[in-house]
């Protein structure tokens, strides 16, 4: 039997998105290519190594504050691009 990895959607921060709080967007079919995630009122940096893992997956990661990803987000769809998003509500 196939390992599944252990998904927890639980995030309620900035501070509070890892590795393992993304591995739900890793598993997605067909694979996104961007990730957009919006950080609340206002834009937060991630540590670098949770960007440079979602990178070696092949997935591009784009902060912003919440209401900017959403446009971003639409915006990427607009053009039919394998994009999901993770927001925190402002």
């Amino acid at each position: 039997p196939r390992s599944v990895p252990s998904v927890s959607p639980q995030v309620g921060s900035y501070m509070d998105i890892s590795h393992e709080s993304l591995s739900l967007f890793r598993l997605l079919a067909p694979q996104i290519e961007i990730l957009v995630l919006g950080t609340g009122d206002r834009v937060e940096r991630l540590h670098p190594t949770i960007l440079k893992q979602m990178r070696e997956c092949g997935i591009a990661v784009e902060v912003q504050d919440t209401p900017n990803a959403c446009a971003t987000f639409n915006f990427l769809t607009s053009e039919k691009r394998m994009a999901a998003a993770g927001l925190i509500p402002p």
